[in-house]
């Protein structure tokens, strides 16, 4: 059972970081498609399976696990990076998705202040990203 704290800070996590998902985020395509995204509604495997979220997680290990001080505008650039790919992956617009995501880095620095334990494992990592299904 996670502390109530921890609890907490990863609900806060889902709701912040996901509030235009949760309403059903619709993000515009490289094509000029509209899709309609819901990573609330269930498990997405184009999201948590793609291999960009995968690098994501390690780079949230390799940056946020063993530093003292932690370099958040370096790893909110390097996270971008993967944001855009993951975008590219998924046929869609990665503007679009950096807005949509921005936040997300600088929140996983706090979480993983708080609870380290989010990085032990990739599912631990996508609780925090989307909260507990």
């Amino acid at each position: 059972m996670l502390p109530k704290k921890t609890l907490l800070a990863l609900v806060t996590l889902a709701s912040l970081s996901h509030c235009a998902v949760i309403a059903q985020h619709a993000a515009e395509s490289a094509a000029g498609e509209t899709v309609t995204l819901d990573a609330q509604g269930g498990d997405y495997p184009e999201w948590f399976q793609n291999p960009h979220m995968v690098e994501f997680y390690a780079l949230s290990v390799e940056m946020l696990r063993a530093a003292r001080r932690v370099d958040a505008a370096a790893y909110e650039q390097r996270s971008y990076e993967i944001f855009r790919a993951f975008a590219e992956s998924l046929g869609m617009n990665p503007d679009g998705m950096i807005d949509h995501l921005k936040a997300i880095p600088r929140e996983m620095v706090g979480i993983v202040k708080d609870d380290p334990k989010v990085l032990d494992s990739y599912e631990n990592f996508l609780v925090a990203l989307r909260g507990p299904r």
